[in-house]
């Protein structure tokens, strides 16, 4: 038995309100929109993994969501012209990566982050 894929829901009535942070900003495609739940993802193959955490690192809290890029300064623009606030970061924490925290329209805290 191998687990295929797993997929986060998150609970909002403003389905819409995705497509800006998740489509447009983060360029995630849509792969289904019934109306009454719309999903975005990637036909890149990506890891699946599921992080069970104390705090975030740095003392900062528990992100609900953490997203791989591979442009993080293309991003972290994009965010800041959508008026979307930075939370934490930029910064180059000394396990490796750089990221930033910022809250999707549904006020889930994302960790933006690429390798260094």
């Amino acid at each position: 038995m191998k687990v295929k894929r797993i997929v986060t829901n998150i609970e909002t009535q403003d389905i819409n309100a995705a497509k800006r942070f998740y489509n447009e900003i983060l360029e995630l495609d849509v792969l289904m929109d019934h109306g009454w739940i719309a999903t975005y993802g990637s036909s890149e193959e990506m890891s699946i993994q599921i992080s069970f955490a104390a705090q975030g690192g740095s003392d900062t809290p528990v992100p609900d969501l953490s997203i791989e890029v591979d442009d993080i300064n293309t991003v972290l623009e994009r965010m800041k012209n959508a008026g979307f606030a930075i939370e934490y970061g930029p910064i180059n924490e000394p396990w490796g990566v750089r990221r930033f925290y910022v809250r999707d329209p549904f006020g889930k805290l994302i960790n933006i982050l690429a390798h260094v």
